[in-house]
């Protein structure tokens, strides 16, 4: 069994966790379990913890640009690297290797709102942000920053990570280069996109046929949010083009003129998508259009049908309105047969008025 720490080994910082572990001690002991050993565990993890957070923090992850991107355990001494943390963690960091001057320049995630990239005398930063979301609904976004040998990647939201899993995991060749490796992560931010784009037009086609079949309840819910969600693709991709051509123009003179190549195919797909989303954005203004006009068609029909029954009732009305006078002088009212008359030319005069609209097609 391990021994119980004494309250000397734990500070004050961690009174509250100490007190609140101490119970559940109280209450397994109770339940006739041994609780030594669980509270020597919770002392060790404590230390870990704050020998961690004294190391630099618990996300900031450092991985070498070589023929691969291989991760560390810590900066590199020499050599082109990625370091990604996030913005707490930049905010208390003053300095990294090989980022002492520029670093303040490193836009945090929680700045991130568009895409963006800022060319500086000695360093390129931006900031990053998706259309797509987390299962909270928060956006992904992150901030970044480039010089000649490092990248900085600032993320609160698993954003970049996956990414960075991903080369590692493929063993992309990125030869000893930033751009390489900036063309890289870039192309796997829209390695998917079509695929999202079609899913988007799956749905534009299902409420269409919605429409189409006649089914207009809960139409502009679902219509709004498509608006809002192409609308959204179209400005990410009009931003993330930007940012393209920043890279290719390459006013730092960071990257080789192979690599200037490889980002003018990116800005290039870039551009295919911003039309793939433009025309989806035009296809949701007709599903739109087209709803309106089966609205108006609804409309019609109904103003079709009280017009006939309106048309049928008026010469009625005049019949009502005219021997309702009561005129003494009207020969048809003391006429034995004068109900019946009024009967048949009543009948006749539907008859005949439901005739002329058939004949018109009315309907």
């Amino acid at each position: 069994m391990f021994g119980v720490p004494s309250s000397n080994c734990i500070d004050a910082k961690d009174n509250k966790k100490v007190h609140a572990f101490t119970n559940f001690i109280i209450k397994c002991r109770a339940a006739g379990k041994s609780s030594g050993g669980a509270l020597y565990f919770f002392h060790i993890l404590l230390q870990w913890g704050r020998e961690r957070s004294a190391l630099g923090g618990t996300g900031m992850k450092w991985y070498a640009i070589g023929k691969t991107l291989t991760p560390l355990d810590r900066a590199p001494e020499s050599g082109a690297a990625v370091v990604l943390l996030n913005s707490d963690e930049l905010a208390h960091e003053t300095a990294l290797p090989g980022l002492e001057a520029v670093l303040h320049h490193t836009p945090s995630a929680r700045d991130a709102h568009v895409c963006k990239a800022e060319v500086r005398s000695n360093c390129l930063s931006g900031t990053l942000a998706l259309p797509r979301g987390r299962r909270d609904g928060t956006r992904l976004c992150c901030g970044y920053l480039v010089t000649k040998d490092r990248v900085v990647l600032v993320d609160d939201g698993e954003m970049a990570e996956p990414y960075l899993k991903h080369i590692v995991k493929e063993k992309r060749l990125i030869e000893n280069s930033v751009g390489r490796f900036l063309y890289d992560f870039f192309e796997l931010l829209i390695a998917r996109d079509l695929h999202r784009l079609e899913e988007i037009e799956d749905r534009a086609t299902a409420l269409e046929d919605r429409v189409l079949a006649g089914e207009l309840e809960e139409f502009s819910t679902p219509m709004s949010e498509l608006r809002k969600e192409t609308m959204a693709w179209y400005r990410y991709y009009s931003q993330l083009d930007d940012v393209a051509c920043e890279l290719r123009e390459n006013e730092n003179g960071y990257f080789s003129d192979e690599e200037c190549g490889l980002f003018r195919l990116f800005e290039e797909r870039v551009i295919r998508l911003r039309e793939e989303s433009q025309l989806l954005r035009e296809y949701c203004t007709q599903i739109q259009s087209l709803f309106q006009s089966e609205i108006d068609i609804r409309q019609n029909r109904i103003m079709q049908i009280l017009t006939i029954v309106t048309t049928i009732f008026l010469p009625l009305t005049l019949l009502v309105g005219w021997y309702g006078m009561n005129f003494s002088g009207m020969p048809e009212l003391h006429w034995k047969y004068g109900y019946p008359a009024i009967i048949l030319v009543s009948i006749a005069v539907v008859v005949l008025s439901l005739w002329v609209c058939k004949k018109k097609k009315f309907w």
